[in-house]
C-alpha cells in the first residue's frame, strides 16, 4: 500500500498529547509521522512550539514501528557535522525509524529575526548543497576534508555510522533543487502548487521516490459534513489546491488519483489536528481502497 504518514507541526499542544497522536497513528496503521522546523511558529507567533529534532525524540522513544522525520528541517539551523550525529543517534535509538527531511528554508522573516544566514534563497541552497555532501560522507563512514563556501572541515570523521541507510526527503520543484533531489535524495517530495509540473519534473529525479503533503478535512459521517465544511474553511481557506474536504469515498479518490500518477508517499495533515478519532477512522474507511 502506498505510505501514509501523518503531518503534525509541534506546535499548539503539550508534548504528552503530541505522543499521544504519535501513538494513535501508529495503532491505525499509518507509516510514519513528520514534525516541522522553525524558530518561530508560522503564522501562530503567539502559540507554544517545541525544537524539532528534540520532539522527534521524544515521539521515537514513545513509540516503537512509528517512522518519524520532518518536512522539512532547514539546513540553516544546524551545521552538518551536528546534524549527522543527530540523524545517527536517533537512528540507532530508534533501531532504524529516524528519516531525514531537509530543506534550504521557506520563511525568510526567521532567517532575518534570529539572525541565520545565509539570507538569499541561492546562497541557501548553495548551502544545502555542501550540507548534503558533507552529510553523506560521514555516514559513510571517511575521513575528508573540505573546503566549501560555507563549510570547512579538516580530517573529519564520526562514529558510529547508520545502522543501514537513513533515507533523506528533500522538497522542492526549482531545477536548482531537483538536482540536489536527484543526486542525494531517497524521497522527493513535490510542493502541492507544483503538481501541474509532476510529469514534466518526475524524470529528473531519477531513483527518488515521489511524495505529495496534503492538506485533508476527514468527514467520517455525512451528518457532519456541514459543520466540517464550514469550519475547515473558516480556518484553512487560505491553503487552496493545497486542502481537500471529503468522506471516504471522495478522498480515496482522489488520493488513488495522485498514486496512479506515481506518487508513492502522502504527508496527511488533518485539519483537526489530528485528533485520534479521525486518524482511527480515516485508516478504517480508506486504507483499505487505497492503492
Amino acid at each position: 500500500m502506498t505510505e501514509c504518514f501523518v503531518f503534525l507541526p509541534q506546535m499548539r499542544m503539550g508534548l504528552d498529547v503530541l505522543l499521544g497522536r504519535a501513538r494513535a497513528a501508529e495503532a491505525a496503521g499509518f507509516t510514519g509521522l513528520a514534525l516541522m522546523d522553525h524558530l518561530s511558529p508560522p503564522l501562530a507567533l503567539d502559540q507554544p512550539m517545541y525544537e524539532a529534532m528534540t520532539t522527534a525524540a521524544w515521539l521515537l522513544a514513545g513509540t516503537t514501528t512509528l517512522k518519524v522525520g520532518h518536512l522539512v528541517l532547514c539546513d540553516g539551523f544546524r551545521h552538518p557535522a551536528v546534524l549527522a550525529r543527530e540523524a545517527v543517534t536517533l537512528d540507532h535509538a530508534s533501531g532504524g525509524r529516524f528519516e531525514l527531511g531537509i530543506g534550504s528554508g521557506s520563511v525568510d522573516a526567521e532567517f532575518a529575526t534570529f539572525g541565520v544566514t545565509p539570507t538569499s534563497a541561492r546562497d541557501r541552497t548553495d548551502r544545502l548543497s555542501e550540507t548534503l555532501q558533507v552529510v553523506r560522507r560521514l555516514w559513510a563512514g571517511e575521513t575528508f576534508d573540505f573546503d566549501g563556501r560555507f563549510h570547512h572541515l579538516a580530517a573529519a570523521a564520526q562514529n558510529p555510522l547508520p545502522l543501514e541507510r537513513i533515507p533523506v526527503v528533500v522538497g522542492g520543484a526549482g531545477p536548482r533543487t531537483i538536482a540536489l533531489v536527484a543526486e542525494h535524495a531517497d524521497w522527493w517530495n513535490i510542493p502541492v502548487h507544483r503538481l501541474d509540473r509532476y510529469d514534466e519534473l518526475r524524470p529528473a529525479v531519477g531513483a527518488a521516490r515521489p511524495s505529495l503533503q496534503q492538506m485533508i478535512s476527514f468527514i467520517p459521517d455525512e451528518s457532519r459534513r456541514a459543520e466540517i465544511t464550514e469550519l475547515t474553511n473558516r480556518r484553512f481557506r487560505s491553503f487552496g489546491s493545497g486542502l481537500v474536504v471529503g468522506n471516504a469515498e471522495e478522498l480515496t479518490t482522489h488520493l488513488n488519483g495522485l498514486v496512479d500518477r506515481g506518487v508513492e508517499r502522502f504527508y496527511l495533515w488533518f485539519t483537526d489536528f489530528a485528533l485520534p478519532d479521525t486518524l482511527h477512522a480515516f485508516a478504517e474507511q480508506v486504507f483499505p481502497d487505497l492503492h
